[in-house]
């Protein structure tokens, strides 16, 4: 099978359209109808009903949508696996949501310099829709992303029960003021229970839609916002920053996402190393045995 007949399948599934999925494919939707229609013939069964409000998968299609995604999944691993580097097994790509990846991808990058040498690393920061689809349809290994939500032939897995916490550079402070505070865009959940416990910080002079930016802006200026308590805890401790006293706290956990039929010689590794530094043991010293890691010392949490 022509593996854009699935590609092009999943684009529709995941859009709902046969006109979106042409745009994303950048083809014309003549071409995607008639991809569908090759497909239809190949398998014997009708696979959409179209109508006014897009397309709707038969049952026969909602049967397919875990054989497609295995079909694309595999070919985009073997041709990955043609650009692995001499001396190295395999190659794994990892991608992160972008209010996600500092300090974790650092800090796994170098735990994987030790733990599992032998592997290709490749990292990407993006947002999570593009990246949940990219593992989806094989581009990517691992995706890490805050709620992702659940797709068939995917599993998830928990890696962070994460918080947001309210911080200001000033001890003692009861409550942010407008004038001072640094939003985050954290995304929509927390932005709706941020408007109903402050309604009066709807409007503020500096916001941002990067954790690490507004935080760095706030240690230079100064003033309060809502930041990932891990990632604030160093400064915390330091004096440089300091916890609002009864201040709301939101859950921020973080997930890794993968092919639920991915080869876990390969990710098993990876995965292990995100656990690792997740847990806050990123200097793990590890040596690999017969494509596992086994950990040999671990450094104490930061």
């Amino acid at each position: 099978m022509d593996i854009n007949l699935a590609r092009t399948f999943l684009e529709i599934v995941s859009s709902r359209s046969f006109a979106q999925a042409a745009e994303q494919l950048h083809v014309t939707q003549t071409a995607v109808s008639a991809r569908v229609k090759t497909l239809e013939d190949l398998l014997g069964r009708k696979l959409f009903v179209r109508n006014k409000a897009g397309a709707s998968m038969t049952a026969a299609g909602e049967q397919f949508v875990r054989h497609a995604m295995a079909l694309v999944q595999a070919w985009e691993q073997a041709r990955h696996q043609m650009t692995v580097p001499p001396g190295r097994r395999a190659l794994v790509t990892v991608g992160c949501e972008i209010s996600l990846w500092h300090p974790l991808l650092l800090d796994w990058l170098l735990w994987m310099r030790q733990g599992a040498p032998d592997l290709a690393l490749r990292t990407e920061v993006g947002l999570a829709e593009d990246l949940l689809e990219r593992v989806a349809h094989g581009t990517l290994d691992i995706v890490i992303a805050y709620a992702p939500r659940q797709r068939p032939g995917l599993r998830i897995e928990l890696l962070i029960e994460e918080k947001l916490v309210l911080v200001s550079t000033t001890p003692g402070v009861q409550a942010p003021e407008a004038a001072d505070y640094v939003y985050v865009d954290w995304g929509p959940e927390f932005s709706a229970q941020h408007s109903l416990a402050f309604p009066e910080l709807s409007s503020v002079g500096v916001s941002s839609s990067l954790g690490p930016l507004g935080l760095e802006y706030l240690l230079t200026v100064g003033g309060a916002g809502y930041f990932r308590q891990n990632v604030v805890l160093s400064h915390v401790k330091a004096g440089r920053l300091h916890r609002v006293p009864g201040a709301p706290e939101f859950l921020y956990p973080a997930y890794a996402v993968y092919a639920a039929n991915a080869d876990m010689k390969v990710l098993q590794p990876a995965l292990t190393g995100l656990r690792q530094v997740a847990a806050g043991r990123p200097a793990a010293k590890a040596q690999k045995t017969g494509g596992n890691v086994r950990k040999t010392r671990l450094s104490p949490p930061r």
